[in-house]
């Protein structure tokens, strides 16, 4: 057992390590981070997202679920129009800084020592996840990514593939992407309707176009008695004409411990395997 997991002053001690530590990496990094905004869209989207803010289900704090669509309304408006030039990389952090009261953040649900709990700014993980699907929908190639469990709370309808699971904590665990082509590329991420909007837009229209698909989806029990989520999910490349298959690549090995109530978990979706 880490230091950090047997009292939360170490655990403080811990973060305010990795926060410092990463502080400089960057400033002697050569990494250009994006930081030009601008209120003109670029004219072609290459991908779009949006889902829920807010998760009505049992078991689920509503206050909050609440809270964490006004801390995803917040930290969206600060990369809304962010336009990433060749050469750029995107840095969720770099452009969200600290999650503090007096910015308007407010108490969401963090994943702290294997359970779901209070934090302030909690919940941005759901606006990490929607950048990331984003990127993996565009020739962008992430270049830093950190996952958590993508079985927080049961599924609402049809299952999207990585619709969760990014996990982002200032500043140590970001998420970026570089924009390896010859064209700016543009994010536009806004919060309307208590749902979270997204889209990727570019110059001109790239010659490729990308899908997620999921395959050996299921729940199973392991030794340790808990129920786990497990599945491959792929990135499928195609070319724009002609819709050839160009790449199927694996973008995930599932393995997500499952963590609200497993009285939940729909039994057909249950395997010995």
């Amino acid at each position: 057992m880490a230091f950090s997991d047997i009292n939360p002053l170490f655990y403080k001690i811990s973060e305010r390590k990795e926060i410092i530590r990463r502080h400089l990496s960057d400033a002697f990094s050569k990494t250009v981070f994006a930081q030009d905004v601008s209120d003109t869209h670029l004219p072609h989207v290459v991908s779009s997202h949006s889902n829920g803010l807010i998760k009505r289900a049992p078991g689920v704090d509503l206050t909050l679920q609440e809270n964490k669509a006004v801390n995803i309304a917040l930290a969206s408006a600060t990369m809304n129009g962010l336009v990433v030039h060749p050469g750029e990389t995107f840095s969720f952090w770099h452009r969200v800084g600290p999650t503090t009261r007096r910015k308007g953040y407010k108490d969401g649900r963090v994943i702290m020592a294997d359970g779901l709990v209070a934090g302030l700014g909690g919940g941005l993980c759901n606006l990490g996840n929607t950048v990331h699907l984003l990127a993996l929908h565009s020739p962008l190639i992430v270049t830093e990514l950190h996952t958590h469990s993508d079985a927080l709370a049961p599924d609402e309808g049809e299952r999207i593939p990585y619709s969760t699971g990014t996990n982002v904590s200032y500043n140590y665990i970001d998420l970026r992407f570089q924009n390896t082509t010859d064209q700016d590329v543009q994010l536009l991420l806004w919060c309307a309707d208590e749902k979270l909007f997204g889209e990727l837009r570019s110059e001109a229209p790239y010659p490729f176009e990308y899908e997620l698909v999921e395959e050996e989806h299921r729940f199973r029990k392991e030794a340790d008695g808990k129920f786990y989520r497990v599945s491959k999910i792929y990135r499928i490349t195609r070319d724009r004409d002609s819709k050839a298959v160009l790449a199927k690549e694996l973008v995930r090995d599932n393995h997500s411990e499952v963590m609200y109530d497993y009285s939940l978990i729909p039994p057909e979706a249950i395997s010995a395997t």
